[in-house]
């Protein structure tokens, strides 16, 4: 296994992300740090990196280099965006760094920047038509993608930061944000090919300004996940925050629950540019993004064939990863899984439910025992835990915790309604049925590999009457396994009103 620290050095932060590296191509993030350096703070003026902002970047990443000498980090990864490109003093600058702070910095051209972005974005995202709006501190990525291919793409030379600066002059903070909203209007407007997005396309919402923007609407709406990547907004709800925040100074800002301090004086610029994007655009919703340019770099490490073509399957490979992580054991997983789908198939005449809730049952099957990582007794309800707060690429934050309590009930527990009362927002009575026999589906499932030794290897099921004949296809002596399913008889009984007999 190698350990990687990608460092992400922006206009307005300064990031590092320390990643153990599987050898089968799969990572995870164990550290991970950020300052505010503001680069790219006044740069517009002259062009010239500022000696003050210099001497604090350089004093991060000597703070950076510290932790990974520190985790023992194999190799570093650092790479300098807009406010690096543009500089006239560049070369002086990562000489010092290289001096100073023994890193190399590569230098990402416009075009690798945006795709480095995308790639985050597309290996991350169930999402087959997108237009990714990337805010940073000193540019803005627009990249539009359709059916796994980059359509085109924009690098905007100026962000949150340069946006501020260029109209700090401005009387009040809401003239400031109507200019910005005007200005970026017009940049939008020199990209004709804005106007031959496919009205199927939706918007991604990607980098630290979305991130916060998350917060703020997460306290304002009760959120209960603390997830923002996948997380919806209605262009209506983020129209309500935005005109909150820009008429604030900044000392209010700062007092703003979910908003860090310090992104409050740039975080007005960062939401016109929102703003303006929304409304030129004619978006109803968007969902934020939390994987991006670093995400990027990770999986181009991780998996090199990504640079060619993304993942196929962007839910199997992500669950695959925690699968390893949490130490489960993968032949286990992988035949409980096949047995729930096949008696998720085959019991279809019972339950009516859609394929929606197949891929919730993937999920839960696939994660059901990562809660033994904490502990065997209860071990369910540790799973429960782990699943709503995992990042689980590929999956709505329906699905995450609809299979979340598949999971947590699949061992003759019942749904914690207190919990479930929680979720009421992004789930149905419909669905906490369809929780309840997905459980008992999951448990039959689990039993009939009760040794690990995959001796049942199918199954038949027949609805006759009142009962379900259920028929094991065999490897072996599975007595064992056909008595722990049989175990789930009552279960069974509750949640499909049949009763179960299995051969």
């Amino acid at each position: 296994m190698e350990k990687l620290g990608i460092i992400d050095l922006g206009s307005n932060t300064a990031r590092l992300l320390i990643v153990d590296m599987f050898t089968d191509g799969h990572f995870m993030v164990v550290d991970e740090l950020k300052e505010s350096v503001r680069l790219g703070q006044d740069m517009d003026r002259d062009g010239f990196l500022k000696p003050q902002r210099i001497a604090e970047t350089i004093r991060t990443l000597k703070m950076f280099k510290r932790l990974c000498d520190a985790s023992g980090v194999d190799r570093i990864i650092a790479v300098g965006t807009a406010a690096v490109r543009r500089a006239k003093n560049q070369r002086s600058f990562l000489d010092e760094i290289q001096v100073s702070c023994n890193i190399t910095i590569r230098v990402l051209s416009e075009e690798e920047e945006a795709l480095l972005v995308y790639r985050g974005v597309i290996n991350s995202m169930d999402i087959p038509k997108g237009l990714i709006l990337e805010i940073g501190g000193g540019s803005t990525k627009i990249i539009y993608y359709n059916r796994r291919n980059v359509l085109g793409f924009a690098n905007l030379p100026f962000g949150a930061v340069t946006l501020t600066d260029l109209f700090a002059s401005d009387s009040t903070p809401q003239e400031a944000a109507q200019h910005v909203e005007e200005f970026f209007t017009e940049q939008l407007k020199k990209l004709p090919w804005l106007n031959e997005i496919d009205p199927e396309t939706q918007m991604i919402g990607v980098g630290g300004s979305f991130r916060n923007l998350f917060k703020i609407s997460k306290l304002v709406r009760k959120y209960p996940l603390d997830m923002p990547h996948n997380y919806k907004i209605a262009t209506e709800d983020f129209t309500g925050v935005y005109d909150m925040i820009k008429a604030l100074d900044v000392d209010k800002r700062k007092k703003i629950k979910g908003l860090s301090p310090s992104r409050a004086d740039i975080m007005p610029a960062a939401m016109a540019i929102i703003k303006a994007f929304v409304t030129y655009m004619n978006v109803e919703n968007f969902t934020i993004g939390g994987s991006g340019l670093r995400d990027g770099l990770m999986i181009n490490h991780a998996l090199p064939i990504t640079q060619e073509k993304p993942i196929s399957d962007v839910l199997s490979y992500s669950l695959d990863r925690l699968v390893k992580y949490y130490g489960c054991d993968p032949k286990h997983v992988e035949h409980v899984m096949q047995l729930s789908v096949q008696l998720f198939k085959q019991l279809r005449v019972l339950h009516k439910f859609s394929r929606q809730y197949l891929k919730v049952l993937k999920i839960a099957a696939s994660l059901h025992d990562c809660g033994k990582t904490v502990k065997h007794y209860a071990h369910a309800k540790h799973s429960w835990y782990i699943i709503l707060n995992s990042s689980i690429y590929g999956a709505t934050h329906r699905e995450i915790v609809l299979a979340a309590f598949v999971a947590g009930c699949h061992n003759k527990e019942d749904v914690p309604m207190l919990e479930w009362q929680k979720y009421k927002g992004i789930v149905t009575d419909e669905d906490l049925e369809a929780v309840k026999k997905l459980g008992v589906l999951l448990r039959i499932a689990e039993s009939l590999d009760r040794t690990h030794c995959g001796m049942v290897t199918g199954v038949n099921c027949d609805v006759l009457g009142d009962s379900v004949i259920m028929k094991t296809i065999v490897a072996g002596d599975a007595a064992l396994e056909i008595r722990d399913a049989e175990m789930s008889n009552p279960e069974f009984k509750r949640a499909f009103k049949k009763n179960l007999e299995i051969l």
